[in-house]
């Protein structure tokens, strides 16, 4: 039952997310009243990848070595950076002025991160999908509009606003893995 809400979520999110792309009259067609059956649709895929990753049978793949923890770790905290440096008000911060897709890039060094430190099959499966999709929906923006400026960089004090952003938002992060009895650090 758990693989099978795991993968029927993915497959929603991934739909919900291309829909604009694959179906762009259509998506155009439905308006601002579009949003909503959209957003119900990200909001229910959310809700079964979580109880699907949650109830799926835990099948081991591998075992990773605990210093992959340390890898995972720095790359999340790149990955919450990457993320922030594309929401910086006035500009932007690295990457996202160098970089057209820092949310998207986010996901994927998120997935790629887990991917590390998880050897089961449900990992697998939910962070192998989520790194394609990202990757795919990259390759869907790019040909839509294969235009991109640049943005200009943010002023150097916004450096600072992201750092404290990024340690903040890392911080509960972790503390939400620690909370649902998933350990973020090895003993």
């Amino acid at each position: 039952m758990g693989f099978a809400l795991l993968i029927i979520g993915i497959a929603l999110w991934w739909g919900a997310h291309l829909f604009k792309r694959l179906a762009p009259a259509r998506r155009a067609a439905m308006g601002d009243k579009g949003r909503g059956p959209v957003a119900l649709a990200l909001l229910v895929a959310l809700v079964l990848i979580v109880l699907g990753y949650r109830w799926a049978d835990l099948i081991h793949l591998w075992f990773p070595p605990t210093w992959l923890w340390h890898v995972n770790n720095l790359l999340m905290l790149l990955a919450v950076w990457t993320f922030g440096s594309s929401q910086i008000r006035g500009g932007k911060v690295w990457p996202a002025t160098k970089i057209r897709h820092p949310q998207l890039t986010s996901v994927k060094i998120w997935a790629v991160a887990h991917l590390l430190v998880n050897g089961d099959l449900a990992s697998v499966v939910l962070f192998g999908a989520m790194l394609a999709w990202a990757v795919v929906e990259v390759i869907a923006i790019n040909r839509a509009e294969p235009v991109w400026t640049p943005p200009p960089p943010a002023p150097a004090r916004k450096i600072v606003v992201l750092a404290v952003i990024t340690v903040v938002v890392y911080a509960l992060v972790v503390g939400i893995h620690i909370w649902l009895g998933v350990k973020p650090f090895p003993s």
